[in-house]
């Protein structure tokens, strides 16, 4: 399986990548299947399939990455977090991944289970994913392992500029290359890459794009990822909101024009987060590319 970073140091072009999460059902795995037939068809440079939280689909996602990845023949990125192990039972998981096939790796902190509010680190486990990047580099896996980054902070960083002290963490531990959580202004994303550029990150950084296809995501991911919106685009999505096609046709010109100014300013791909549906990103890259 290719590594993710040779992808990007290989490319003659963006590279185009599409993040997935493990369904609940057989008839979600089916539907996921034909989503991920119909994005294939794009040629993407790689997919990532998410972990649940508190670690919930960890076997799943194994089996999902390798089987996806066998089935249409891409490279693949199973995301890994230190929620709920000790070194032992991590140790023994990164084995499982590794005699799976799988060569890439995103590394996480991860979320607490669901009804814990805060973090909890395991006994004899890992409490920040700089320390799992460090612990997975020591124990000679040869991943590629890609990290975590917050264009505007991590929500439990004090400032910024910590924020980025902490990634430089990451790397200097072992990351080969950066994932940004999902934004909406441009001008937020250049400020924070010049931040990270000045703190000696060298690492291709990579936009993560959320395409909106209807007007309630939009408090979702205000709550998600406590991220700004342009008030032309909440006005221009405002105006149509109970008009699908039309929404669907404003959200997509915005999402591509994001991308454009993304790639004119030097990003070296864009991930999509799909949400397990391939319409809105398929129609994203296929705009770019013309």
């Amino acid at each position: 399986m290719k590594k993710i970073l040779e992808i990007y140091n290989n490319a003659k072009g963006p590279v185009y990548s599409f993040e997935f999460f493990p369904p609940k059902t057989d008839e979600g795995e089916g539907k996921l299947t034909e989503t991920l037939r119909e994005l294939s068809r794009l040629q993407p440079g790689y997919i990532t399939v998410t972990y649940g939280a508190g670690g919930s689909t960890r076997d799943k996602t194994i089996r999902l990455t390798s089987d996806l990845a066998k089935q249409f023949d891409l490279p693949a990125a199973a995301h890994f977090t230190c929620v709920g192990g000790n070194r032992e039972e991590i140790r023994s998981i990164l084995g499982e991944i590794y005699s799976s096939g799988i060569r890439n790796l995103m590394a996480l902190r991860g979320d607490p289970p669901k009804g814990q509010g805060e973090f909890q680190k395991a006994e004899g486990g890992f409490g920040h994913a700089s320390e799992l990047i460090s612990f997975i580099k020591s124990e000679g896996f040869d991943f590629c392992i890609g990290g975590a980054c917050y264009p505007e902070k991590h929500p439990q960083a004090r400032s910024l500029e910590e924020d980025v002290d902490n990634l430089k963490k990451k790397v200097d531990a072992g990351a080969s290359y950066l994932v940004s959580q999902l934004f909406f202004k441009n001008e937020i994303f250049e400020s924070f890459l010049g931040l990270v550029r000045k703190k000696g990150i060298s690492v291709p950084v990579i936009p993560g794009i959320m395409p909106i296809t209807s007007f309630s995501q939009i408090e979702r991911f205000r709550a998600m990822a406590a991220c700004e919106f342009p008030e032309e685009l909440l006005s221009d999505l405002e105006e149509v909101r109970n008009r699908p096609e039309e929404f669907y046709r404003r959200s997509l010109n915005f999402s591509v024009r994001q991308c454009r100014e993304l790639l004119s300013l030097g990003s070296p791909g864009i991930h999509l987060y799909t949400l397990n549906q391939s319409h809105a990103s398929y129609d994203i890259v296929r705009e770019l590319e013309n």
